[in-house]
């Protein structure tokens, strides 16, 4: 999987590329070229604070107090923990990723860490309280976190079921423990 993904990314740049350029020659590739460079140099620091604050995390809480609460064997029940924490989680996917990469090779279980990012898509409590409430109204809120309350475990049973037909090797963290 690596390896076609290794292969594919630079291929499709390069493919973007030649698109790029017959449409609009050089510029167009020296404006791609440059807003590559500004959105990298934005996202870095924001990035390597995100991974520095997942590693302390690493430090801080014990591998086994994550596998206990959301760990592989701890089924529905850490499902919903992990859920409800993936609502709770600030930030954007320059935090919310890197802590999921953490708790994932700290112990946490995949289906688990599925319903973690699932909870923070759907209800993220920090877009919720800055941009929904005071623009849409409570009412709609209140009726959207509703309709979209079972997201989140479910996208952690159904992928439950996938580990098990697969097995968990399939599904290993990516790095191990930060």
């Amino acid at each position: 999987m690596k390896i076609a993904v290794r292969l594919f990314l630079p291929l499709l740049l390069i493919w973007l590329g030649i698109v790029a350029y017959r449409r609009g020659g050089m510029i167009a590739l020296r404006q791609s070229g440059g807003f590559a460079v500004t959105s990298a140099l934005n996202i870095a620091p924001r990035l390597i604070v995100a991974l520095l604050a997942a590693s302390f995390l690493s430090q801080i809480i014990p591998a086994e107090l994550i596998g206990r609460q959301i760990g592989a064997s701890s089924g529905l029940t850490g499902i919903l923990i992990a859920s409800i924490l993936g609502g709770i989680m600030p930030g954007g996917p320059m935090t919310s990723f890197p802590i999921a990469v953490f708790l994932w090779g700290s112990g946490a279980g995949a289906p688990q860490i599925m319903a973690l990012i699932a909870g923070w898509s759907v209800f993220a409590m920090h877009r919720v309280i800055a941009y929904e409430l005071p623009m849409m109204g409570w009412r709609f809120t209140l009726l959207r976190m509703l309709a979209v309350a079972v997201i989140p475990p479910l996208t952690g049973l159904l992928a439950a079921e996938v580990v098990s037909l697969l097995g968990p090797d399939a599904f290993a963290p990516p790095a191990g423990r930060l």
